[in-house]
């Protein structure tokens, strides 16, 4: 299990794999919409904004707001997916990872990872 310095530590890699999106592709997939990362074995919950330009860092201060995109995943499926050791169509299908969210959303999601 990986601990909570090690999944902020993947939420910031992800936050820094999205600044090297291009600008034209973050126009045509990108809508700005807020995030919530539950990882279940550490009962901990992240939060995030998504933003045209860019991906603001995750913090463990809920937003007064429900999150627009929910996803719930473990703690070592976290790392593993950030670093490119885990499939997210894979793990979505496998039910490692869990995502509650609009269709559209979730098509966006997929060509940005």
């Amino acid at each position: 299990m990986a601990s909570v310095e090690e999944c902020r530590a993947a939420l910031a890699k992800l936050v820094a794999q999205f600044d090297e999106i291009s600008d034209e592709d973050r126009a045509k997939h990108v809508v700005e919409r807020t995030l919530s990362c539950r990882v279940a074995d550490l009962g901990v919950v992240f939060y995030g904004r998504l933003r045209h330009d860019g991906l603001d860092p995750f913090t463990e201060q809920e937003p007064p707001e429900p999150a627009d995109v929910k996803l719930t995943i473990s703690s070592d499926d976290l790392v593993a997916l950030v670093e490119g050791e885990l499939d997210l169509a894979r793990a979505l299908l496998g039910g490692r990872v869990k995502v509650d969210a609009s269709f559209g959303d979730l098509l966006r999601l997929r060509k940005l990872l």
